[in-house]
């Protein structure tokens, strides 16, 4: 009798909490679909999400989180999705890409600015296929709602941020829409202020003694960035196409005013400045046409062009040293193109391409101070790549089973030069197949599993493949190593559901990954070296999500430990990281909305680095939308109890590592965000070679 009793208090608690949402009068839906089908609409208000295959499905339009704000705010709610300053990320996963309506994200800030009332549906494939990049670990593609507006679209968005300093940006965007053309343009300014306080310690036995090598850091990163795009969509019936051109401007001061030492000696004050001025240019088109409504054709070409220059100067105001200056100077040039045929073949569905890219990158870099230069010296590396792959993927659905099948053939031919002279050892030309398989088993619409296998080749970004050296104290020197291996690494995957329940477990095996060490290098004083080596290392990922709407809360929580086996010279980082989420959404009347996300992790090894304790954090944000939408106000707390830990500790080649710093991630934010006439995301091209644009 009382549990049908409080089932009793809890519907009519629940009626009432929808009734309190549902407007005086009726309106008309929002979605075109619904507008076209003209019949009685029934609003879910709880996000519904299941999994079908490998991909996680999350219907956004008419639930809870449709009035959140924009896309970066529904994101951070969703299960093993995490936002954190404006970053996507996926837990348990690496490099993963977004997609907006087909086409590949390339400006962050392109999240900012989609209304979370303009989304229809996530999808996240936790097993991308041949089509990706082998080294695609997960997939965001976001489905936004049909907008037939006409005329003039007008999209103001502003946020001010204060943590230790004042951040501000601001991003106007003007579209215009007349039939089967689409054509827009845009542009942002953002001015970001971070501070990072913290200091490193770096004990070894040197000479036959234990050695302590120091330094303080108190670092400050203003830095303002522009963006200009323009460009046009061009849809009628089965054929479309579309191009546009972005530039992007960028200056920042770095300015580190800290100290370092010598075992007992006095800290000696340092002051380093870096100045940076860069700028890049990117053309991108498409084209894409059904033939007969079966044959889907779609062709992606990017051009990209990216200038960076800095300056660095290092200055001991209080001793006799000199100055150590040095200049660096890159230019980076790719071309790129994807070319795809999707088509029903065997009762299930087939796509065929290429995907070929060339990458031409110069680093000029000048040690200015002649001592110095006796151990860095300086150099001019040219480094380019050219790329031709193949893939194929093949999916059908047997009753109840699933399954999808793809594999990808490329060939990379990299040529490296220092000083004009081609370096054999490491030019090289490679053949590599990557194979992918992926069987599921659905139960029924709340309950499937799924089993999946990828192989995949990890190429290292340019900025590691590098022989020059940066002078960071008078004993510590960072570079990159550009004999690093590709990766090959091979992935089980196990993903499955059953009612409100989630399990994603991931078992990987790295051969010749990449990671950071410190070690002596050789010079006629005491130096160390940071810079990345290739390392064999197997990990364990698995994760526990628990999700459920209830009313007008929405809950999420994930449990987490990732393990890992890495031995290097006798030196074992096998200590697990288990972690926590939990966040949660309300739908408060009168149209608000309130999120509190919290988080924490434990210490653990990940690679080379022993992360510290971070029992909890949490963030919070509460918001409103005003005026049928059009407006949106909201305000946000990062870190509210700044407890965040950024701590870890590095022990390799004898030499142990103490980083101790302090992000300032604590901070208040204020978003207002206007759209008269708004429309849906704009270009509609694919990544022709994303991976290369990741790694330049």
């Amino acid at each position: 009798m009382k549990t049908k009793l409080i089932s009793l208090a809890t519907f009519i608690l629940c009626t009432a909490a929808l009734n309190a949402r549902m407007p005086a009068q009726p309106t008309e839906p929002s979605d075109s679909l619904a507008h076209e089908l003209q019949e009685v609409i029934v609003t879910a208000r709880q996000s519904a999400t299941k999994l079908v295959g490998t991909t996680l499905v999350s219907t956004i339009a008419g639930s809870n989180l449709a009035d959140l704000g924009n896309a970066l705010d529904v994101l951070a709610q969703l299960p093993l999705v995490k936002v954190e300053d404006n970053a996507v990320s996926v837990i348990g996963k690496s490099n993963v890409e977004i997609y907006i309506d087909g086409r590949p994200m390339r400006d962050d800030m392109e999240l900012q600015q989609i209304l979370s009332s303009n989304l229809r549906k996530v999808e996240l494939l936790m097993t991308p296929g041949a089509a990706y990049e082998s080294t695609t670990g997960a997939v965001l593609r976001i489905t936004t709602r049909r907008n037939f507006a006409q005329g003039l679209s007008v999209t103001d968005q502003f946020q001010l941020k204060r943590r230790r300093r004042w951040s501000v940006m601001d991003y106007v965007g003007l579209n215009y829409r007349l039939g089967a053309w689409d054509i827009y343009l845009n542009g942002s300014f953002n001015h970001n202020d971070n501070l990072i306080k913290g200091s490193t310690t770096n004990t070894l036995i040197y000479e036959g003694k234990k050695t302590v090598v120091g330094g303080s850091q108190h670092n400050r990163f203003p830095s303002d960035t522009g963006t200009v795009r323009g460009g046009f969509n061009y849809a009628r019936g089965s054929q479309s196409f579309g191009a546009y051109y972005r530039y992007n401007p960028e200056r920042g001061d770095f300015t580190n005013t800290g100290s370092e030492w010598l075992d007992n000696e006095t800290p000696l004050s340092r002051i380093i400045n870096k100045y940076t001025r860069a700028h890049s240019h990117l053309i991108s088109m498409y084209y894409e046409n059904t033939v007969s409504n079966k044959y889907l054709l779609h062709f992606d070409g990017d051009y990209k062009h990216s200038v960076a220059d800095n300056s660095v100067a290092t200055v001991y105001p209080d001793a006799l040293a000199d100055d150590v200056n040095s200049t660096d100077s890159r230019h980076s040039t790719l071309w790129a193109g994807k070319l795809y045929l999707n088509f029903p073949l065997a009762k299930g569905d087939f796509t065929v391409g290429t995907q070929d890219s060339y990458t031409h990158t110069t680093l000029d870099y000048r040690m200015l101070n002649a001592a110095v230069g006796g151990y860095i010296p300086s150099s001019f590396t040219d480094a380019r790549q050219t790329s031709a792959a193949l893939f194929a993927s093949w999916a059908r659905v047997f009753g109840n089973f699933n399954m999808k099948i793809g594999a990808r053939y490329e060939y990379v031919d990299y040529d490296f030069k220092v000083n004009g002279k081609s370096d054999d050892d490491v030019s090289r030309r490679d053949h590599l197949l990557t194979p992918d398989i992926s069987l599921g088993y659905s139960f029924n619409e709340r309950s499937q599993i799924s089993l999946s296998y990828k192989m995949a080749t990890v190429k290292p970004p340019y900025s590691q493949l590098t022989s020059s050296l940066s002078y960071v104290g008078r004993h510590e020197i960072e570079g990159g190593n550009p004999a690093l291996r590709d990766e090959k690494m091979h992935d089980i995957q196990i993903f499955g559901m059953f009612r409100d329940f989630m399990l994603q477990a991931d078992l990987t095996r790295g051969i010749d990954t990449y990671a950071y060490v410190k070690q002596l290098y050789p010079a006629d004083n005491l130096q160390l070296l940071m810079h990345p080596i290739n390392i064999n290392v197997t990990a364990l990922s698995a994760y526990l999500v628990w999700s459920r709407s209830i009313c007008r809360w929405t809950p999420n929580i994930t449990l987490g430990v990732y393990k890992q086996w890495l031995d290097i010279s006798g030196t074992s980082y096998n200590r697990p990281i288990f972690s926590y989420y939990f966040d949660n959404t309300f739908a408060l009347p009168k149209g608000w909305d309130l999120t509190v996300n919290m988080n924490g992790q434990g210490r653990g090894d990940m690679h080379t680095n022993r992360f510290g304790t971070t029992w909890f954090t949490m963030d919070a944000s509460i918001g409103k939308t005003l005026f049928n939408k059009a407006l949106t106000i909201k305000l946000s707390a990062t870190d509210i109890f700044n407890t965040a830990n950024n701590d870890w500790t590095m022990n390799t080649f004898g030499i142990f590592v103490n980083k101790r710093q302090k992000y300032d991630r604590r901070g208040v934010s204020l978003d207002i965000t206007w759209q008269f006439n708004p429309i849906k995301s704009k270009y509609k091209g694919n990544a022709a070679s994303q991976q290369e644009l990741n790694r330049l």
